[in-house]
């Protein structure tokens, strides 16, 4: 419903373009926020590598699937809901990961690994998924090798962004917060004019289905992603992080998909589904946050502050490092000399 009009105005074209530069400042975001030598670590002891395997293209693809079938959507709603499911992470986990005190080296390597991975698994999870609709026009037409292009297309500013933050720290700083910006900016400039294209014909062609799948799927992410963690046996910081990792779609990728890939006429209003959920998983997300920290930030202090507690490694190495920093030159020079005079007075 709403594809005429959606295909008609002239507006549609302007989309297309901000749909696609909103895509190429996320994915160059995306690159800034690596660093190579995490990167090598994490490819030395995979963790993030294998939770973003199993969070973005096992559960979430899974759920998006059950949840299609239960609420029984036609073929429209059922590719754009499974579309959503298949993607992966998003820049908004990276964000909201700090405000919960994750493990942000944990977040940004789940983010870009998903979204690597997403290359070869994304097109795989929709053609595995989609058979249940195999007879429909929509799925016959389903364009995987656009998919697979769009991704493809995304790798550019990825490795530009990588470079970046090699080369020019400062400047990939300023990049990633750019992009964090534009991310909320871009939603709402989408929302309104998405709005002004098909005006209060827009909501009346969207089911009712459709937008309960849109408040339960993130919800159910984030608490699978929680499940995941807790598996692993991780800390229960890292376990925050996962858990934003898994619930958080990149809905600029599936946005730029549906809008690119697909003829107006027959995606119509389901369009507006990734930005629904990424409506929903924000506003989840940040309960999620003011949860937090309201009953848990006081727990989680003792134990980050605690010697003996084995929880993050990252964040004791940056303990250990600050400390460091404020003795330096004062303690360790005294027990430098202290060590170097004991030798003297027992040869004495």
């Amino acid at each position: 419903g709403g594809g005429e009009a959606f295909a008609d105005r002239s507006l549609s074209q302007g989309l297309s373009v901000l749909v696609g530069l909103a895509l190429c400042v996320t994915m160059l975001g995306l690159g800034c926020a690596v660093e190579l030598g995490q990167l090598g670590q994490q490819l030395r002891r995979p963790v993030g590598l294998l939770l973003a395997l199993l969070g973005q293209f096992v559960a979430m693809p899974l759920l998006a699937f059950l949840l299609a079938l239960i609420f029984a959507l036609d073929e429209v709603a059922a590719v754009a809901v499974l579309l959503c499911g298949c993607c992966p992470g998003g820049n908004l986990s990276n964000l909201m990961s700090v405000l919960v005190d994750g493990d942000m080296n944990l977040s940004i390597i789940m983010t870009a690994s998903s979204t690597l991975l997403a290359l070869f698994l994304m097109p795989l999870c929709l053609w595995v998924y989609s058979r249940h609709w195999i007879n429909t026009a929509l799925v016959q037409l389903l364009p995987l090798g656009a998919v697979s292009l769009t991704l493809g297309s995304t790798l550019l500013p990825i490795g530009l962004g990588v470079l970046i933050r090699y080369r020019h720290p400062r400047a990939a700083d300023l990049l990633v917060k750019i992009s964090l910006w534009s991310l909320l900016v871009t939603l709402v400039i989408l929302f309104i004019l998405t709005g002004t294209m098909l005006g209060p014909d827009l909501m009346a062609h969207i089911p009712a289905s459709v937008y309960t799948i849109a408040v339960l799927m993130p919800l159910a992410g984030y608490a699978l992603g929680y499940g995941l963690a807790t598996v692993f046996k991780m800390p229960p910081h890292c376990r925050r992080t996962v858990s934003l990792e898994t619930g958080c779609q990149n809905v600029q990728l599936c946005t730029a998909i549906l809008k690119l890939t697909f003829p107006p006429e027959l995606i119509g209003s389901m369009y507006m589904f990734p930005l629904l959920y990424a409506l929903f998983q924000s506003a989840e997300a940040g309960l999620f946050v003011l949860v937090y920290k309201m009953y848990g930030r006081d727990s989680y202090k003792p134990d980050t502050l605690g010697e003996e507690e084995d929880t993050d490694i990252s964040y004791k190495k940056l303990k250990e490092e600050e400390v460091a920093e404020t003795s330096y030159g004062t303690v360790t020079t005294e027990e430098h000399n202290s060590v170097q005079m004991e030798p003297t007075q027992t040869v004495l």
